[in-house]
């Protein structure tokens, strides 16, 4: 356990001779060719450890106690989430008035183009090495070639998702030559992404992620290669790629090498919590690592709100509920049934302890217990659960909505959503919860599998990508708790009394990008020179 961190904390003074940071503004005259890198087995081994810790992985566990991980920004956007330090932290405040722009959030948008097009480059580097590098033995040159393709393709996942066209960049830089690349189509982006995964899992172990190191297995990017092409199938591609997406999930779990966390006989036992406390699951197939003594991370600071500092108890000098689901997105859960909504699942409202002999309880929005650590907010002051990206709960979702989307609603989906569901609503039979599923039409089983991603992958944030992809945004009801409509998102009023246009449904590209490279051309509405 822990593997990667130690491994690349050891590595991380050698990082600048793999890559060409910044590489879109200069080379650094210090870097050397791929080619005069790769003479021993332990500069491919580096070249591929350091994929792991940065670029878009990290973007689920970076950030700090005033702002989230990059990921959350998404939530943000959506209008369906909020942060108490959003009067400092403005793209929260900005993307919730849907007044974003290419300047007042310059520094979050370089911060995903730069840290994905770095990863990008030094995957492109050991993509070129890895396969000439001496002394090394087939299956672990085709093992260290499958990680960083698997590294580009999820970088790039995460660009276009983000912005759309972006350069689509394959070959190391070597000089000034060409620095300067123009947008690809988000066609071809996921064109090469999609080649990449499946080359990937051709040479990729066939084992769980969590029994595999914590390095990336064949399950893991077929994951990744399931969500690619359910989000190559809606907008903006609309390439119908549901019974790939079908194929793809099935192969997860007719493998057998994944299954759901069971509840056990309390709620502090209860999957949930299972799942927030522990870092190797085969119901996992991606995580960031996370260790306490190396490289730590701060999602217990925001999983209390900004009060409790001040009861001075914790560890930390600041907390700050800073991915603070709203009650629009909370309405989506039942929380008679719901286990995920019960105290101490996912969310929780109230904390107790002991204070010069009294016993307080304080009360406060619900704030996401998912991230909550007694270690870290009571013993280390450092968050060392590892943060999961992809479950295999996604898998089942995405198999359902895909084999709806392809072949109908077919006994098959029907099991599928009602895995997911059934582990929630644990009090519910599970016959009478197929029952209500297997009599829908396809339009209205889809959109529960909508409404089960929502209740289900809060924590992963998937939130914006499937409003993005399906151009449909999900509208709640205090007095009907548990369901969701879901209406055109453009045009769509959001929590905030913002109306939704088609250009927020891209980022716009820093300004600085904008500046540093003559070829690139803005999403549209986001010309700053147009007033």
């Amino acid at each position: 356990m822990k593997n990667i961190i130690k491994i690349t904390a050891l590595v991380g003074l050698l990082i600048i001779c793999f890559s060409c940071d910044d590489f879109l503004k200069e080379t650094p005259k210090g870097d050397l060719s791929w080619n005069t890198n790769f003479t021993t087995p332990n500069h491919a081994y580096n070249a591929v450890n350091v994929l792991y810790r940065n670029g878009a992985p990290s973007f689920y566990a970076n950030g700090g106690v005033y702002i989230g991980p990059t990921a959350t920004y998404g939530g943000f956007m959506a209008g369906l989430f909020d942060n108490e330090y959003k009067g400092q932290e403005v793209i929260c405040d900005y993307s919730q008035k849907l007044s974003i722009d290419p300047v007042n959030i310059a520094n979050q948008l370089d911060g995903i183009w730069d840290g994905c097009y770095t990863i990008i480059s030094r995957a492109n580097l050991a993509i070129q090495g890895v396969p000439v590098t001496p002394d090394l033995s087939e299956s672990v040159m085709n093992r260290l070639l499958g990680e960083a393709l698997f590294f580009r393709a999820f970088n790039y996942f995460y660009l276009v998702k983000t912005f759309g066209d972006v350069p689509l960049i394959t070959e190391p830089y070597s000089s000034l030559e060409n620095i300067y690349v123009a947008r690809s189509s988000a066609s071809d982006i996921y064109t090469l992404i999609v080649e990449d995964l499946k080359s990937a899992i051709a040479k990729l172990p066939n084992v769980p992620f969590t029994e595999n190191g914590h390095r990336i297995s064949k399950t893991t990017a077929e994951a990744v290669l399931a969500d690619v092409y359910l989000t190559m199938s809606g907008f903006p591609v609309q390439s119908n790629q549901y019974a790939n997406a079908a194929t793809t999930a099935r192969s997860i779990i007719n493998g057998g090498l994944h299954r759901l966390i069971s509840n056990g006989g309390t709620p502090e036992t209860s999957a949930y919590n299972t799942i927030r406390t522990k870092d190797n699951d085969i119901e996992y197939l991606y995580t960031y690592e996370a260790e306490t003594s190396i490289s730590w991370n701060s999602l217990p600071q925001i999983s209390m709100p900004n009060k409790a500092a001040t009861w001075g108890i914790f560890k930390y000098s600041i907390t700050n509920n800073a991915y603070r689901p709203i009650q629009e997105y909370l309405n989506v859960y039942d929380s008679i049934p719901d286990l995920r909504m019960h105290e101490r699942q996912y969310f929780h409202t109230k904390y107790t302890y002991e204070k010069n002999g009294e016993t307080i309880t304080e009360t406060y929005p619900h704030s996401p217990y998912f991230w909550f650590s007694e270690d870290a907010l009571l013993v280390s002051g450092r968050g060392g659960q590892d943060v999961k990206i992809y479950r295999y709960a996604e898998v089942l979702l995405i198999a359902a909505e895909a084999i709806a989307q392809s072949e109908g609603v077919t006994a098959e989906a029907v099991k599928y959503l009602t895995d997911v569901r059934a582990r929630a609503y644990n009090t519910t039979s599970r016959s009478d919860i197929e029952n209500s599923l297997k009599s829908l039409s396809k339009e209205a089983f889809i959109e529960q599998v909508w409404i089960e991603r929502m209740r289900e992958l809060p924590f992963e944030m998937r939130i914006w990508s499937d409003i993005q992809r399906t151009r449909k945004y999900p509208k709640t009801s205090a007095s009907n708790k548990g369901t969701a409509t879901f209406v055109n998102v453009v045009g769509a009023v959001n929590p905030w009394g913002q109306t939704f246009q088609e250009k927020h449904l891209l980022y716009p590209i820093s300004n600085n990008e904008m500046q540093r490279n003559p070829e690139l051309t803005q999403n549209p509405g986001y010309d700053i020179s147009v007033k």
